[in-house]
């Protein structure tokens, strides 16, 4: 048993040391369409998936939603697939498919066996080319996102608290407006404004093909030219630039919700865009603080101190800035403010003193492990690629994440904890349970 144990810790190591290199094929079509191809034949699946860079920051003003709405739209059909059968086609196929929308892309994918590689591009080039936009399908998907709205935050405990934190950090970017938007502005879409929306963003010179699986490179490519290839190219996009223009400064906001019993308290701090070495610094800063039954907060405010129910805290990094927050629920007898008092307390040891190496030690351990598992399966890696594309314009990059991770130094958690998490620049929201 110890053998085999030893066995099993070498092999972890080795996995961790010599990670393995994302190998893939990267081009342009003629268009524009950027294509990023993968070929690992470990099983018999593809996945075939497109993102648009576009998302809740682009909403139009005034129409909060938008992005997300149109996302709902495209599963109506095309010219060539009838309304209402996308999820139909790809499971006769044997596959699945989704797509999401944050605040700044848009995601579909498809999962099929290799043998309907066809299946899905033909699928996404009909989305990109000529989808059904109508007001049927304007007037059916409104629906469908308002009853969306009721289940996923209006009628969920906490359902308000990111669209809360969101709108309290930022008052110029667009951030400040979520992703799922409100009902009024959704009865203000148009169908003038989906077909704007369309001809502006979802244009193949703002997109990222990704297929990975087991797939032979050379016929892929010239199924990508057949079926993308002749979709025209749209106007340039222009990217987002609004920018926060003052200090976040101390921000304390109060929300009320129905759906809870257990008050909640959240302090979130603005911190640096995706894929900057301060950025994930501050994701490891996080774990330390709640990153796991053996984290600072955990044992002190729910293990030992039993002041709270849960403690959790995260770096919630966006393409042009992140959140750093903490969230804590109360036990029976403490207030919201005994657990402000706790978390700002180790936050001030963080800043004021190095972590031990035990504890650093443990943590690059950890986050060595998560880099290589998070590029594991074909699924994990198309969107590793298409992201490090769309926000870095540099895909190789998801090859050089874990030497970014092992270069964060003690100092630099430090320097992070100093330089993002000031007392006199953060939000501080309780989020209360509403009474009649």
């Amino acid at each position: 048993m110890i053998k085999k144990l030893f066995f099993i810790v070498c092999l972890s190591i080795s996995s961790i040391s010599f990670a393995q290199k994302i190998e893939f094929t990267e081009y342009k079509l003629d268009n524009g369409l950027n294509v990023i191809l993968h070929q690992d034949d470990s099983a018999p699946l593809v996945n075939v998936s497109v993102m648009y860079h576009v998302g809740g920051k682009n909403d139009m003003n005034g129409k909060t939603g938008f992005a997300h709405f149109f996302e709902h739209l495209l599963f109506e059909g095309s010219e060539n697939i009838e309304r209402g059968t996308f999820f139909k086609l790809v499971s006769n196929a044997g596959g699945k498919l989704n797509a999401y929308t944050s605040n700044d892309v848009t995601y579909y994918y498809e999962v099929l066996p290799s043998n309907e590689l066809a299946t899905g591009l033909w699928m996404e080039s009909e989305r990109m080319m000529h989808p059904k936009i109508d007001q049927i399908g304007v007037d059916t998907q409104r629906g469908v996102i308002k009853e969306e709205m009721k289940q996923t935050r209006d009628n969920r405990p906490y359902g308000k608290l990111w669209d809360s934190m969101l709108s309290s950090m930022f008052k110029e970017h667009n951030y400040k407006g979520g992703v799922i938007g409100n009902p009024e502005d959704l009865d203000k879409v148009t169908l003038e404004d989906v077909e704007f929306f369309f001809n502006t963003y979802y244009v193949p010179n703002n997109a990222t093909l990704v297929v990975a699986g087991d797939i032979d490179i050379n016929k892929t490519k010239k199924m990508v030219q057949d079926y993308f290839g002749p979709i025209k190219r749209g106007a340039e996009v222009k990217p987002y630039s609004i920018k926060e223009t003052k200090e976040l400064g101390l921000v304390v906001d109060t929300v009320y919700d129905a759906n809870i019993q257990v008050p909640a308290l959240i302090q979130a701090f603005r911190g640096p865009e995706t894929g900057t070495k301060d950025s994930y610094a501050l994701q490891m800063l996080c774990d330390v603080l709640a990153g796991g039954r053996s984290s600072r907060l955990i044992k002190k405010m729910v293990d030992e101190k039993k002041s709270a129910l849960q403690v959790s805290s995260m770096n919630q990094s966006l393409e042009d800035y992140s959140l750093v927050m903490t969230f804590a629920l109360p036990n029976m007898g403490n207030s919201l403010d005994d657990l402000k008092a706790d978390i700002d307390e180790e936050i001030k040891a963080l800043q004021d003193n190095l972590m031990e190496e035990s504890e650093y030690q443990k943590l690059m351990k950890k986050y060595e492990v998560s880099s290589v598992d998070k590029m594991s399966g074909v699924e994990n890696i198309s969107t590793q690629l298409a992201y490090a594309y769309t926000f870095r314009k540099n895909t190789n990059t998801v090859n050089e994440e874990l030497a970014v991770i092992r270069s964060i130094s003690r100092e630099d958690i430090q320097k992070v904890a100093r330089e993002y998490l000031k007392s006199d620049s953060q939000v501080i929201l309780y989020y209360l349970p509403k009474v009649n």
